[in-house]
């Protein structure tokens, strides 16, 4: 960055100060917050973090110097919530993904579906609906709520994805049949009371941490190690003691 293009340190001054102002009303917005799901701590928390990622990028063009927090950004939640404060009806919208991982297992397990509800489904073979893993997983489906389909993906051939979970509120209940032809196009993320996120991308974060903290373990572990050598009465150093005893003899 050139030296026309970077900010001032006015402007840098003025960035922590807003950041300091934002950390205020964060805590005023806690304290006086009505609920787990309170929308002004929501905002006041967006609010910091803006200021903060504001401040963190003039004091690293200005200065070549980082802040030593991070705070995840808005992109990453959900907007602030406007529903009703005393729900009269409430959604829950879930998605889940699936890989057929073993096709012949999913059939398998179609087929017998099929032959405890139809006679002869099994002499019929493939002529029946479980024929094809479009038809086995309708009749899968068909057979098992979702949740026990979840819980025993693998009997089915089935390997999990992603899923989540929203929970959302309004004032009054949808008309029978309202929704039926687009049932997920009315969402809206301004009424999630909550959501729940299932997926290897936070399996994969978890890892990473547990790998940070076995390299810090590790390098702990070999200072600790190096702290304990010939002249600190270690395990090298007993065996000096011995080998100068031996050339004594």
């Amino acid at each position: 960055m050139s030296d026309a293009a970077q900010p001032t340190a006015a402007e840098v001054r003025a960035a922590a100060e807003a950041v300091k102002t934002a950390l205020d009303r964060h805590l005023a917005a806690v304290e006086r917050r009505s609920g787990e799901d309170d929308p002004a701590v929501y905002e006041a928390f967006n609010e910091l973090a803006a200021a903060a990622e504001e401040y963190d990028e003039l004091l690293y063009d200005r200065y070549d110097e980082v802040t030593p927090f991070e705070i995840p950004g808005s992109d990453d939640s959900l907007p602030p919530y406007t529903g009703p404060e005393e729900p009269n009806a409430l959604s829950v919208l879930i998605r889940r993904d699936y890989v057929v991982v073993e096709p012949q297992r999913l059939l398998a397990q179609a087929q017998r579906v099929e032959a405890v509800e139809e006679s002869g489904a099994l002499t019929a073979g493939f002529d029946a609906a479980s024929g094809t893993v479009h038809g086995a997983l309708g009749v899968l489906f068909g057979e098992f709520e979702a949740d026990e389909i979840a819980s025993r993906h693998k009997e089915f051939g089935l390997e999990e994805g992603d899923s989540t979970l929203w929970v959302t509120a309004s004032d009054e209940p949808a008309e029978p049949g309202e929704w039926l032809e687009a049932p997920f196009d009315q969402a809206d993320t301004h009424q999630v009371v909550c959501r729940f996120d299932v997926s290897a991308v936070f399996d994969d974060d978890a890892d990473d941490d547990i790998d940070d903290d076995i390299e810090a373990g590790t390098l702990a572990e070999i200072g600790v190690e190096d702290a304990v050598g010939p002249e600190r009465g270690g395990r090298r150093g007993e065996d000096a003691d011995r080998e100068a005893q031996d050339a004594d003899r």
